[in-house]
């Protein structure tokens, strides 16, 4: 089942690659801004394990997921699932 497929946002944690919508760097003023509404509002999650927020993963859901790996590998497996 294709669009059940998990994609690696780092260490341990998993999001249904299908349900994804965008995956971002989390430097921006507009995505710091998305991060601050997302957490007010109760649609963050934080998978960072305490580490340094290097992406943010936003899904169809309207969740806002922040991860430790780099935005670019993130997207790189997120290519790699596709093809799979």
């Amino acid at each position: 089942m294709k669009g059940n497929r998990l994609l690696n946002i780092g260490f341990g944690n998993f999001v249904v690659a299908s349900r994804v919508i965008g995956i971002y760097s989390p430097t921006s003023a507009p995505m710091r801004r998305v991060r601050e509404d997302a957490r007010a509002e109760g649609r963050l999650v934080d998978a960072t394990q305490g580490r340094k927020t290097r992406s943010i993963v936003i899904t169809d859901s309207n969740h806002v997921i922040l991860s430790a790996i780099q935005a670019e590998t993130i997207g790189q497996r997120f290519i790699q699932e596709d093809e799979a």
